[in-house]
């Protein structure tokens, strides 16, 4: 009986060490799950925790390879977005960072790309053709779009995919790249597209909170802003209730709104807007990810970085200065518990999503 007894309990241990998780984990509690992240998060100093929430960019539009490799060998980004580039140069810098991650002992990244059915064919060049977001119009072509979108992601190595749009298109800037016009489909198709990328163990992204389908100007030029009325948030519920992993905050700025005015900041840097509304009052408990810090909408604004974070964002998209934005956020946890513990709940979202993606043994 003592044997007995002694076997099941190495069988229930090897079980345990042996267990997988899925994307479906993610919003799950799971004792083991917990114990292998605080098992992660003790390994780490608070600047490779801070690391992990910068996802520079590399390819053509991004940052020079030289430059992402000295972050990667420093612990210093988390993630990186492939940004325009083709199959093959996008998985040699998939095999290229995890090599630099794996020498080091770094938690291997998360992998991006704007793979929207509309850009993808301009974003990674030498994929399966597929119609652009607007002309796709029944669910089974959504599906049978966003299977063969995560097969191209898959065998890169692409683990977190930048779609879909969810916001209306009256205007150029959203355009083609939504589902259209009438919200009861955008909604419909996009947590269609949603399911399917997850099932398929890629993060979905939902952009751009709080609605960029009724503000007229391009965030990648200036500030922009939605008067008064925030038309697309209600759009979002529906979004999170479905399960949901990553939604892209738009530099946005909100005016003569009494209850979440941005005092002239963009939405990525308002508390108002990241912590109170998608957070609190929507219930959104995935990860928060900007658009891009280089964007006309945000750059002037002085350490967007930290105010981003101070905002309640868990991943920084495309600094212009990471050295910086890391230092900015170090400084202030050291005189702020608070933040600081808001900081370490991003880096066990990240860590979580990582253990959750397969990417950690």
């Amino acid at each position: 009986m003592k044997y007995l007894s002694l076997f099941i309990s190495f069988v229930f241990a090897l079980n345990t060490f042996a267990q997988d998780f899925t994307l479906a984990d993610f919003y799950n509690y799971n004792p083991e799950l917990e114990r292998r992240i605080d098992e992660q998060f003790s390994y780490m100093n608070d600047t490779l925790r801070v690391g992990q929430l910068i996802v520079p960019a590399v390819g053509k539009h991004g940052k020079p390879t030289e430059h992402v490799v000295k972050l990667m060998q420093q612990g210093k980004a988390g993630g990186v977005l492939l940004l325009n580039g083709t199959v093959e140069s996008f998985t040699a810098f998939v095999n290229q960072f995890d090599s630099i991650c794996e020498v080091h002992g770094y938690l291997p990244p998360i992998y991006s790309a704007d793979a929207e059915p509309t850009l993808i064919k301009y974003k990674i060049k030498g994929t399966t053709p597929v119609p652009k977001t607007n002309a796709i119009k029944t669910k089974e072509k959504v599906k049978e779009v966003t299977n063969t979108i995560s097969g191209d992601l898959n065998k890169i190595g692409i683990t977190q995919n930048f779609a879909p749009v969810i916001d209306a298109s009256p205007n150029k800037t959203v355009s083609n790249r939504s589902f259209g016009l009438a919200m009861d489909t955008v909604i419909g198709f996009s947590n269609i597209f949603i399911e399917e990328t997850q099932n398929n163990g890629i993060i979905a992204t939902a952009k751009h909170f709080p609605g960029h389908g009724f503000v007229v100007g391009d965030t990648h030029e200036k500030l922009v802003f939605i008067d008064g009325e925030m038309k697309e948030v209600p759009n979002y519920q529906p979004i999170i209730d479905n399960g949901v992993l990553s939604i892209m905050v738009a530099h946005i700025a909100v005016k003569n709104n009494e209850k979440y005015n941005t005092e002239g900041l963009p939405s990525t840097c308002s508390r108002e807007i990241v912590t109170n509304l998608l957070k609190n009052e929507l219930g959104f408990r995935g990860l928060v990810i900007t658009d891009a810090m280089n964007m006309g909408g945000v750059r002037t604004v002085p350490n967007s970085g930290l105010k981003a974070v101070m905002a309640g964002c868990d991943q920084l998209l495309m600094p212009v200065e990471e050295e910086k934005d890391i230092n900015d956020i170090l400084s202030k946890m050291n005189e702020d518990e608070d933040f600081r513990f808001q900081v370490y709940s991003s880096v066990k979202k990240i860590i979580r999503l990582k253990y959750c993606l397969g990417l950690i043994d």
